[in-house]
This record gives C-alpha cells, sequence and structure tokens, in this order.
C-alpha cells in the first residue's frame, strides 16, 4: 500500500474539504486528480493511486459530504456545478500548471466540465463508465437506494446487503469482493455500526429532474478533443449505453474505448483490463 498525505481545501462555502495526496518519484509523469462517484470517497481510487504512485502524483479527491470532507448546511449545493467550483478551488491551491483526470460517474461529468472551463491544462482524461448522456433506468435504479440511511451491525452484514442491492452491477462478485466494497464506501461509527460513507442529504437534488447533471454535456465531451482519453465501459452498464459510447468515440477520435464483460456500474478500474487501458493512456500521454 503506497504512502499518501491527507490534504484540505476550503469551498468558497466555508467548507473543509479532503484530498489524498500520493507523492510522485523525481522525473515521475503528469499529477493524476481522481474524482469519484456520486456516493463515494477517496477509498475507491485507493488501489488505483497504490498501483500509479511513484509513476505519477495522484490525488483523491473527496467531494463535499463524502468521506473526510465536511458535510454542507444546504443540500442544495450536492449538485455538479457547485462540485465544479469546489474542484476549482483545489486545481487554485494546487497550483498544478497541468494534469490528468480520472473520473468515475459523477467524477467523470465533473471531469468534462473541467476540461470545458480549463482547457488547457488537462493533459488526458479517463471517463469511466459515463457519458453525456445518462440513462434513464440507471438513474431511476440509483434512485431508489441513495439517501436511505442504513446501518449494520458487523462489514459482514454490510456486504451481504451491497450484493442484493447491486447483484445487477456486479453479477460474478464473491463475498470477499463485497466486502472490500464494503470497506470503500462504509465506514465504521463510534458507536460500532457500519454505515454509508456519505451525506444522506446529497439525494435531495438528485432525485429532482435533472439533478444529475443540470446542463447539455455533449458541448462539454467536445472540450476533450485533441486530448489522449480512455472510455471505461461496463458491458451490462445502465448508466453508459453502448450508443452513447458509439457516439463518444465517433466525435473524439483519440479516446479509446473499452468495454468490461459481465460489470455493470460501475467497473472499479483495478480488472486487469482496466488498468493495462490505463498504461496504454498514460503512454499517450507522455508521448503527446
Amino acid at each position: 500500500m503506497a504512502a499518501w498525505d491527507d490534504g484540505y481545501w476550503w469551498s468558497k462555502d466555508g467548507l473543509r474539504l479532503h484530498y489524498r495526496d500520493y507523492p510522485a518519484d523525481e522525473g515521475a509523469g503528469l499529477p493524476i486528480i481522481c474524482i469519484p462517484g456520486l456516493t463515494r470517497n477517496a477509498r475507491d481510487f485507493a488501489a488505483v493511486a497504490d498501483r500509479l504512485a511513484g509513476r505519477h502524483r495522484v490525488i483523491l479527491v473527496e467531494l463535499r459530504g463524502r468521506g473526510e470532507s465536511a458535510y454542507a448546511k444546504d443540500p442544495m449545493t450536492y449538485v455538479p456545478l457547485t462540485y465544479l467550483q469546489d474542484v476549482q478551488a483545489l486545481l487554485d491551491h494546487l497550483a498544478l500548471d497541468r494534469f490528468i483526470l480520472f473520473g468515475t460517474s459523477l467524477g467523470g461529468i465533473l471531469s468534462m466540465l473541467i476540461a470545458a472551463t480549463h482547457v488547457g491544462p488537462v493533459a488526458g482524461v479517463l471517463l469511466n463508465d459515463v457519458g453525456p448522456a445518462l440513462d434513464p433506468a440507471g438513474l431511476a435504479r440509483i434512485r431508489t437506494y441513495v439517501g436511505k440511511s442504513t446501518s449494520y451491525p458487523t462489514w459482514l452484514h454490510a456486504a451481504r446487503a451491497l450484493a442484493e442491492g447491486q447483484a445487477i452491477a456486479y453479477p460474478d462478485y464473491s463475498l470477499e469482493q463485497w466486502l472490500d466494497m464494503a470497506k470503500r464506501l462504509c465506514r465504521l461509527t463510534p458507536a460500532g455500526r457500519v454505515v454509508y460513507d456519505y451525506d444522506m442529504a446529497i439525494a435531495e437534488p438528485f432525485k429532482m429532474p435533472g439533478g444529475e447533471a443540470g446542463v447539455d454535456l455533449w458541448p462539454a465531451l467536445a472540450a476533450l478533443a485533441g486530448i489522449p482519453g480512455l472510455l471505461v465501459r461496463g458491458e451490462l452498464s445502465d448508466i453508459l449505453s453502448a450508443a452513447t459510447a458509439d457516439r463518444m468515440v465517433a466525435e473524439l477520435p483519440l479516446l479509446e474505448r473499452i468495454d468490461l464483460p459481465r460489470i455493470g456500474h460501475a467497473p472499479t478500474l483495478f480488472e486487469p483490463e482496466s488498468a493495462a487501458a490505463i498504461d496504454r493512456l498514460l503512454a499517450r500521454i507522455a508521448a503527446a
């Protein structure tokens, strides 16, 4: 497991936000900024950072209301445009000349928006199971569970609950893999209960029509033209349709696409196929 430092920055509305900072060796490649999905936190990218740290500086973002980042007083700030402002404040804090973006689901939406507003500094992008158009079926499924406050007496109970609720996305997962997912998504309370590691209020704007993005993302995708990219799609995904992925690749000639069999929303990015594709992406960015 690679070592990291805890970093903090402040949002415009006064929230103390957290990131993990994995250092790079001398002469390393460009920094990689990893932005997780709706209910995820920095631990979701820990295995990716463990593999790439040293070769790159890897920064794992925790959006407001997740992990060690502060919870917002106003739940209506849990929207992509506010998250974008928060990440822009982090970029100012880090003062990076150029960087690579890895974004899962909501993090991929933010990556497209960042590219649309910071075209110069973005050297490459990975979009994990997300595109400018989101499948309504997947959004409806996510709305059935996000924001529901639940606790479990043990990690095993949490893992079994995840297996019951998300077997459609990971039909071949073992109990060990469900336990690993539980420890990425959940935390242990002082009372010894296992709970999801995010503010349940993040669901309030998401459950409103248009709450998942709020803007037309196809123009934002176009900002990635000329930038090496990778699109990772779960073959069983109910968020990123094959048709949307086809259009994305047609519009972005530098976007490599991989489809992972027997996986839905969203791939972990530490599947062997994902790891190999990430290495190809980083090599293309270095060559460019």
